[in-house]
């Protein structure tokens, strides 16, 4: 029972996030808004993380299975993406380093911050 109220909170908070697309005219995906939500509800204590840690834990171990219809999809459009692999390929690792190395560096940057934060007190 518990994993049932743990996932109908996140369903909850995607389903605000879909109706918050409907709403604004702004170009962000239903998924962001439902993830910032979800963000500002465990900020403010409205949520607290073990309500739905369990649930969210589940949900990423599970991932990776989620991308096989995709991979599967690509296989099927072989024939319109074999002109373009090499171009494709090309973005897809430099866009993913691009953004380890920014992760990394922000991921350091907040950790010498919080450091130097405890180091002051």
């Amino acid at each position: 029972m518990k994993f049932l109220r743990q996932f109908g909170i996140i369903l909850l908070l995607s389903a605000l996030g879909e109706g918050l697309h409907a709403l604004l005219p702004l170009p962000v995906p239903a998924s962001v808004y439902g993830l910032v939500l979800m963000l500002a509800a465990l900020m403010t204590g409205i949520i607290k993380v073990g309500q739905v840690e369990e649930t969210a834990d589940f949900l990423i171990e599970i991932m990776p299975v989620m991308f096989v219809p995709a991979g599967v999809g690509l296989l099927n459009a072989w024939g319109v993406l074999q002109p373009i692999w090499v171009p494709v390929v090309m973005i897809t690792v430099i866009t993913t380093v691009i953004v380890m190395v920014v992760t990394g560096r922000v991921t350091q940057t907040v950790i010498e911050k919080d450091r130097k934060g405890h180091d002051s007190k």
